[in-house]
């Protein structure tokens, strides 16, 4: 099923842009991770909380929080989806640099995918 891309823009043609299979978990997962709980009205629980996360003082009791709150947002808001195997957090350079290893439901593959943001 093919899907709104997001973000949301217009393709070549000057229609919105869709996403579908794995382009659109991609998507969804991106979603999840850079969205604060209380930043969607309908749902004030969806997110990571992630980008909160980084400013807390560096330690390895921090990087253990940061793979345990977005493995638990992945896992809450799309394990119907796709199964969080692996994830890596990084704060480089004014950069967030999350690295998610997971496997698509159904489908058995393995995928890795790099989501980046500033950290302003």
């Amino acid at each position: 099923m093919t899907q709104v891309a997001f973000p949301f823009r217009f393709d070549g043609g000057g229609v919105t842009a869709r996403a579908d299979g794995p382009a659109h978990v991609r998507d969804l997962i991106e979603q999840v991770l850079f969205t604060g709980p209380g930043e969607r009205v309908m749902r004030p629980d969806f997110g990571s909380g992630v980008r909160q996360l980084v400013f807390a003082p560096d330690g390895q009791p921090l990087a253990i929080a940061v793979q345990m709150s977005v493995q638990a947002a992945i896992n809450t808001w799309l394990g119907d989806l796709v199964e969080a195997a692996e994830v890596a957090v990084t704060a480089r350079e004014e950069t967030l640099q999350i690295l998610v290893r997971y496997a698509l439901r159904g489908d058995g593959g393995t995928v890795i995918e790099r989501f980046e943001r500033p950290l302003r």
